[in-house]
């Protein structure tokens, strides 16, 4: 037995490490050992718990950038969040010498979240790579580019190059125990929306389901990466379970089902928890009959304005319902916007509310877990 969270919040989970207990569908069955153990201890940790986690959170914060071992929630709470947000945005579209500082930028970070005991989740807004444009869908230049880079496509070649670059980085990030840190790879998030180049208005259910079974299979049978865990995550605009799997890849591609939902949590001051209880239902019970994990991938509310938004509003939200969730991320904190943050920072309006919600034992955050890749 295995006890994988501190007694911070006297909180007792363990997970029974004997083979026979579990019956895991993880889909890689080369997956490294650490990759293996978090899978498990995730899908254990979301039985009774839920991890909280940030976007960019390492990275830069309200008003800041770049500091060592810094975070807006840290010092709120005293401790990281328990999942860190990255992206893999510039690893295309750019120039050779910028994607190469850029791996480098992002290896420290993942590296050293690993080493500190946290999880790194890794989202990806895909720059357009047969138009200009970037990751957005803009009306008279941007090209349908689904279609094309999958097997047969006119740019197909090149989108093997570009996962070999973020296989190049999953190989690079070795901590200095000598193991490689695994990382929740996320993506086409959002392919239901129409505001990606990739979204269900400009791609077909066929062509996008054949890109995403030929990026997994590319990145772990043929360039060997063993150390990623696959997250699915719509947007919102579902409502049953037969229309959250429509472009489901299927259950040898995908390890973790997930929802991006920022329209019901009071987006343009509109709130539909009723809404958000059923969605998140459907895919947390999707997750527990196919023995995968689960996950709020994204949510949050700009600038925070609701005093009580943590306990009230999101708390509540996950709570109403028997959910089996392993994490809940909220969105990035932008270093100069005035406005644009998700994560309360010291003297914004919810660190009172956001304090209970550190402190409630459902929720976990990096110093309440220890051996998670154990």
């Amino acid at each position: 037995m295995m006890n994988i969270i501190t007694n911070k919040k006297n909180a007792l989970l363990f997970l029974l490490m004997t083979a026979g207990h579990f019956l895991f569908a993880q889909i890689d069955k080369k997956a490294t050992k650490e990759t293996k153990n978090l899978y498990q201890n995730l899908k254990a940790i979301s039985k009774e718990h839920i991890l909280f986690g940030h976007q960019h959170a390492l990275e830069y914060g309200h008003g800041w950038s770049g500091e060592s071992n810094k975070s807006d929630v840290k010092s709120v709470t005293g401790s990281h969040p328990a999942v860190i947000g990255i992206d893999f945005s510039d690893f295309s579209g750019q120039s050779k010498e910028r994607i190469e500082k850029e791996k480098e930028r992002l290896r420290k970070n993942v590296v050293d979240t690993y080493e500190r005991g946290g999880i790194t989740t890794v989202a990806w807004h895909f720059n357009n790579p047969a138009s200009d444009g970037g990751f957005y869908w803009k009306d008279g230049i941007s090209t349908a580019s689904v279609s094309l880079i999958k097997p047969g496509g006119s740019h197909h070649e090149q989108y093997k190059e570009i996962l070999k670059t973020i296989a190049d980085f999953a190989h690079s990030v070795k901590a200095k125990d000598g193991k490689l840190s695994p990382m929740i790879f996320r993506p086409y998030h959002e392919f239901d929306g129409d505001w990606f180049w990739w979204g269900k208005k400009y791609t077909s259910r066929e062509d996008f389901i054949a890109v995403w079974q030929f990026t997994v299979s590319y990145l772990k049978d043929t360039l060997g990466v063993h150390n990623f865990i696959y997250a699915f995550s719509p947007d919102n605009r579902f409502n049953s379970e037969e229309e959250y799997l429509e472009r489901y890849p299927g259950d040898d591609f995908v390890d973790l089902v997930g929802m991006d939902d920022y329209g019901d949590f009071g987006r343009d001051g509109k709130y539909d928890l009723e809404a958000a209880k059923k969605k998140l239902k459907i895919f947390s019970d999707i997750a527990i009959k196919k023995n995968k994990l689960a996950a709020f991938t994204e949510t949050g509310l700009e600038s925070i304005p609701n005093p009580t938004w943590w306990t009230e509003t999101l708390l509540k939200t996950l709570q109403s319902e028997k959910l089996e969730l392993a994490y809940v991320l909220v969105w990035r904190n932008d270093p100069t916007s005035p406005t644009h943050y998700y994560a309360p920072f010291p003297g914004q309006i919810s660190v009172p509310d956001f304090i209970k919600f550190y402190e409630d034992p459902y929720t976990l955050f990096e110093n309440d877990l220890k051996n998670i890749y154990k």
